[in-house]
């Protein structure tokens, strides 16, 4: 019969990583001005699709 040994410290320890919750850092936040750009770019662009080719087109 084959058997596994893991020791209460272990169990403990394994519960204790897996149960934490990860908060989001301020520093990981994106700013405004970030969110603002990307959305405004997402807007600009545009696709053409001419016979088999699809064309991007930022309209700026």
């Amino acid at each position: 019969m084959w058997r596994c040994s893991v020791n209460k410290q272990t169990k403990t320890a394994m519960a204790k990583i897996y149960s934490k919750k990860t908060l989001v850092n301020n520093a990981m936040k994106p700013k405004k001005e970030t969110i603002s750009f990307l959305l405004n770019y997402s807007r600009a662009l545009s696709f053409i699709k001419v016979g088999k080719l699809n064309i991007e087109i930022i309209a700026n």
